[in-house]
């Protein structure tokens, strides 16, 4: 049995370490020069621990910039669902509303607010008519029975054109190229 010294090793045994068992003959084949194949300085097993090390950090940076998009894209939906959930909101309070006659989808109605705090839908605009009350906007009622505000009519017009224009080609690369070409002031 081989005993195993705990003392320092010669500095000529550290320099030919071999990190692969070496064979002179692989598959078969010889090999033109053996000791040029295989690593055996003290250097060469420096140069593979910093190769280590570079991928490794390499590995680390990769995998953190994978995750930060990841991360990018949680708060982006975070930011949406508040967005919807905002928007919920509004359109259950306008439904909510007092209003003296049947609602119909596709049409735009004007919000008024009375001294008393009481708001209501009127179908008529402050430019049809001297409302002494305070006027708080117009909304088109849609098919969802959500509410559209009156600025955001002719955003929402084209996004339903694009949305009906993937619908009926049923190519799903539509949207890119319908949204590539709307215009920026929308």
């Amino acid at each position: 049995m081989k005993r195993i010294s705990s003392e320092p090793k010669p500095y000529d045994e550290i320099a030919k370490v071999c990190l692969v068992e070496r064979n002179a003959s692989p598959g078969g084949l010889s090999l033109v020069n053996a000791n040029k194949v295989g690593k055996k300085s003290a250097n060469d097993l420096v140069d593979l621990a910093m190769e280590i090390q570079q991928a490794d950090a390499f590995l680390t940076a990769n995998t953190c910039n994978k995750l930060q998009v990841i991360v990018q894209q949680v708060q982006y939906l975070k930011q949406q669902a508040h967005q919807i959930l905002q928007e919920a909101e509004k359109d259950a309070e306008l439904h909510r509303v007092a209003c003296n006659f049947t609602k119909v989808s596709g049409n735009v109605y004007h919000l008024y607010e009375r001294q008393s705090g009481q708001k209501y839908f009127s179908m008529l605009s402050p430019e049809e008519w001297t409302s002494p009350h305070q006027y708080h906007g117009s909304y088109r009622l849609e098919v969802d029975q959500s509410w559209t505000e009156l600025s955001n009519i002719v955003k929402k017009d084209y996004n339903m054109q694009a949305i009906n224009a993937i619908i009926q080609s049923k190519n799903p690369l539509a949207l890119a190229q319908h949204t590539h070409s709307m215009p920026m002031d929308i």
